[in-house]
């Protein structure tokens, strides 16, 4: 009566499950033992054939239902009799680990192995085998069961291949990528809410230590390639230890408004900000910040995703400095001239005094030296004028050979001053060129109460069209007397 329950249990057990005959197997151990084999392992991957030599001498004696559904045979004889097909490629390998097992003398073993379905689909297979007692020294029965993993093998795989991409994805892509947890910044967050605060722009203008301690939480779990090559950073390690050398100078604010969107409830945000690479040298950063889904609730994983702009940034600072610059002289242009005199117009600061310079002897060098001789002169005058006006005083071409300096707030005494400064500056220039000196004709007005801009300058203008005509009346009395 036992033996047909057990016969019922085996029959009807929901895994694959195989009587098997190693007692040939075991003199053929025993045969390669007196020969002088010690390590079976190593025998047995030089030369595969022996491997399928072993198994040719293991013989089935029983499988249950499931393992004929398993492999799709009609029966134990439409199966034994297709083994070939059922146990054949990369079989062999893994089969060398279960014969070594049995050759160490254990009598119970566990492996992965790959099948094939009479059909030839190819089955993933977990495989344990156990010698049944009694059968120690013969190994005559072995209880064989072959789990079917195929299905949790491919999601394996899957899972692998997902993770291997991601992996990739993260340490190639061209933007700098960081992975970090700020889950000790959300802690303390949720305690400055616990206190009943309201207004957290507030708290934090009363207290920026409590952004510097939120900037101390922050840590880093990974950086991807790009990051390294952005700050330029030898390695990971490198970059980690010397982050106070990255996130320096104004640092502070941006990350303060991150701590504000953050307060607010915007988990995914964006702005510009300024960093500093290994070398010193300034990099401009657009700042991508996210919490990774499922995070949400403690911020324990968030990327922060880093885009170099400098070269952006600085292609706009060139074309605002074009806008409002003289390429020639590096002074301030017309444009420029004309958008401060009405911005000084608008505002209440007075007195304002501005200085009108012409060049002499511009046009006479252009026809005599030719234009780069008169742009010479020019570029020349431009360091003067570059070297004396400095804020809020700005030097400015506004015309060919017309230069102007404007002087908020710069009453009579000033503006005389810098005059003065004007001539001792050029006539130190006029020594470093004596073949080639400067001559300029100037006029000076400060504004009177309820003067426009326009009459200043016109009043300024006027005085240096004056000292011009002074000039040339000289130079021509110079020139008869010759």
């Amino acid at each position: 009566m036992t033996g047909s329950i057990d016969s019922n249990i085996f029959d009807l057990a929901p895994i694959a499950m195989w009587i098997e005959d190693f007692s040939e197997v075991k003199a053929q151990f025993d045969a390669w033992r007196k020969g002088g084999v010690s390590d079976i392992r190593a025998f047995l991957k030089s030369d595969l054939s022996r491997v399928a030599e072993c198994s040719s001498k293991i013989r089935i004696m029983r499988v249950n239902r499931k393992t004929l559904e398993l492999f799709e045979a009609s029966d134990i004889d439409h199966l034994t009799s297709n083994l070939d097909k059922v146990f054949r490629d990369d079989m062999w390998e893994t089969h060398i680990n279960e014969l070594a097992e049995l050759w160490d003398g254990k009598t119970e073993f566990t492996g992965n192995a790959v099948n094939y379905s009479l059909s030839g689909q190819r089955l993933d297979i977990q495989l344990r085998g156990s010698v049944m007692p009694g059968y120690e020294d013969t190994l005559g029965q072995l209880l064989i069961t072959t789990e079917n993993v195929t299905e949790r093998e491919a999601a394996r795989h899957a899972e692998e291949e997902h993770r291997r991409y991601a992996e990739g994805v993260f340490e190639h892509s061209p933007v700098s990528l960081w992975i970090e947890d700020f889950s000790g910044i959300h802690a303390l967050i949720e305690g400055v809410r616990e206190r009943g605060i309201e207004d957290f722009r507030v708290f934090t203008d009363v207290h920026p230590e409590f952004v510097r301690q939120c900037l101390a939480e922050i840590r880093v779990i990974d950086v991807n390639q790009a990051t390294l090559d952005l700050f330029c950073a030898p390695d990971r390690q490198t970059l980690l230890v010397r982050q106070s050398e990255i996130f320096r100078g104004e640092t502070e604010k941006p990350f303060r408004e991150q701590l504000v969107d953050l307060w607010e409830g915007r988990l995914y945000h964006s702005r510009e900000v300024v960093n500093y690479a290994l070398d010193g040298s300034e990099r401009h950063i657009l700042l991508n910040f996210s919490v990774f889904p499922g995070h949400e609730a403690d911020w324990s994983r968030v990327q922060v995703a880093l885009t170099d702009i400098t070269a952006r940034k600085k292609a706009e600072a060139y074309l605002e400095y074009l806008g409002k610059h003289d390429i020639l002289t590096k002074l301030h242009n017309r444009a420029f001239y004309t958008d401060e005199l009405n911005r000084l117009e608008r505002k209440s600061l007075r007195p304002v005094s501005a200085i009108v310079i012409d060049l002499n002897g511009l046009k006479e060098a252009n026809d005599q030296l030719g234009h780069d001789a008169g742009d010479a002169l020019l570029r020349r005058f431009g360091e003067v004028l570059n070297g004396v006006a400095k804020a809020p005083n700005h030097a400015a071409r506004i015309g060919g050979d017309e230069f102007a300096i404007l002087m908020p707030g710069a009453d009579q005494h000033a503006a005389h001053a810098l005059v003065e400064t004007v001539y001792e500056i050029l006539k130190i220039n006029n020594q470093f060129y004596s073949d080639a000196p400067l001559s300029i004709s100037l006029g000076m007005a400060t504004s009177e109460p309820g003067e426009s801009m326009e009459s200043l300058m016109k009043r300024a203008d006027i005085l240096m069209y004056d000292n011009k005509r002074a000039y040339y009346a000289t130079k021509a009395s110079k020139l008869a007397k010759a």
